[in-house]
């Protein structure tokens, strides 16, 4: 698939915040946030796929993280409380939701007021070919789900969001 980018990065991550990783996989982007917000912090990482939490599991056991869980479930219903994160990031996830208004509501969800959510996800500049929507390969790829870009920031805002920017771009063609 295309790379997306580094969410955990661009955060600005302090020592003590709750992070929250959306479709957290192998936990890479939870690893490295958990350096930035301390021993005080809490880095949350939720992914559908038991594989994946499983072996995330093992690896922060192993190298003995201690401010990190790892959790099953969907990001369009968050096993997480209600206004509890201070910071959500996700990288190359959302687009593969199928209801990505809902995957954001749940962001808007668990968020305090005023935390920061840190998204790099694929979006095109038009609209997909249904042929490559319903391929396989291409949802592997992480290029059947996304949207336009213009509909995907006005997802963000229908989902409660009032500050949305775009902080860095890469165009592939």
């Amino acid at each position: 698939g295309l790379g997306c980018g580094n969410p955990t990065a661009l955060a600005g991550l302090k020592e003590g915040e709750a992070v929250l990783d959306l479709g957290s996989g192998s936990g890479i982007d939870v690893f490295l946030a958990s350096k930035k917000v301390g021993d005080t912090g809490l880095v949350i990482g939720v992914d559908m796929t038991e594989d994946m939490v499983g072996k995330a599991r093992a690896i922060a056991s192993q190298f003995g993280y201690q401010n990190v869980e790892f959790m099953l479930g969907e990001i369009e219903n968050l096993p997480v409380k209600d206004n509890f994160i201070d910071v959500i990031i996700s990288n190359c996830v959302i687009n593969l939701s199928t209801n990505k208004l809902k995957s954001y509501q749940e962001a808007f969800r668990v968020l305090k007021p005023g935390g920061r959510v840190l998204i790099s996800d694929l979006v095109t500049e038009g609209e997909i070919p249904e042929d490559i929507k319903r391929s396989f390969p291409a949802w592997a790829g992480c290029i059947a789900g996304a949207m336009e870009k213009q509909e995907y920031l006005n997802t963000i805002k229908k989902a409660g969001f009032r500050v949305v920017a775009i902080v860095s771009e890469k165009f592939y063609v």
